[in-house]
């Protein structure tokens, strides 16, 4: 009971930074209009009929996976930031698992960013990308799933650096790539040999794809959109996500008790 509460306190503190920090909540608002309303409007009236699905569904769906995906991991710096100010020291005197309080970061950020996920499907419906209430229902597990699975690359990466100068300038090269390789913004179907073994490779991609599932459900251009289907997609992110944590906690404990 003791791990359970220890998990619950440091992911509601998460929330709470998030909460407080009303910029970067409007900032999402903002940069979503942007990608799904302008990006995705221009494309679908250049590129809509020849590729023959909605590009602003597909913007929508690449974008809500690949930015809670992204932001769930970029915003385990705080990791970072406890270990620099010594809060991760205090935390981890308290007498409970420190493999307890490094998954409460991950479920923190991971709700954190399940907080702009809603923000970016209200965007879509207000745009008026096509979603049945039963999809828009289900895009709320699928884009929480996505962030929970950027949390845990997030934690992996992050557990590398020192400091915060050094994760900013390497954190980019390793996960905006992805945004690519996921096909967050064009279709990914066929690409290039040595392209195909990266995009299977990269976390992000089985997180968009997952939430494509169920915004494409039932639609006659469903397989020119997906990549696979859902029960793939969920137990690559299971099997991913399983890993992620079990390194990237083992790597942060591991330094932090070496301090």
């Amino acid at each position: 009971m003791n791990e359970l509460s220890a998990v619950l306190t440091v992911a509601t503190r998460e929330v709470i930074r998030l909460l407080r920090d009303r910029g970067r909540l409007a900032f999402t608002v903002v940069i979503s209009f942007v990608w799904i309303g302008l990006m995705g409007g221009a494309m679908q009236t250049n590129l809509g009929r020849d590729a023959r699905f909605d590009f602003i569904a597909f913007m929508f769906t690449g974008v809500l996976g690949g930015t809670l995906f992204l932001n769930a991991a970029q915003g385990l710096v705080s990791l970072i930031q406890d270990r620099e100010n010594d809060f991760s020291q205090a935390m981890f005197v308290a007498p409970v698992s420190c493999h307890s309080i490094v998954l409460g970061k991950v479920l923190g950020e991971s709700l954190s960013v399940f907080l702009q996920g809603l923000s970016m499907i209200a965007i879509a419906l207000v745009l008026r990308v096509p979603l049945t209430p039963g999809q828009t229902v289900l895009l709320l597990p699928a884009s929480f799933l996505a962030g929970l699975l950027g949390g845990a690359f997030g934690l992996v990466i992050m557990s590398l650096f020192e400091n915060q100068r050094a994760a900013q300038q390497i954190f980019p090269i390793l996960s905006l790539p992805q945004f690519f390789l996921a096909g967050v913004l064009t279709p990914v179907k066929i690409l290039p040999w040595y392209l195909s073994i990266l995009s299977l490779a990269s976390p992000m991609r089985y997180g968009v794809d997952l939430v494509r599932n169920v915004a494409y459900a039932g639609r006659s251009e469903y397989w020119r959109v997906v990549l696979f289907g859902p029960v793939v997609n969920l137990t690559v992110m299971a099997a991913m996500f399983v890993i992620f944590l079990a390194i990237g906690s083992w790597l942060f404990v591991r330094r932090e008790t070496n301090r």
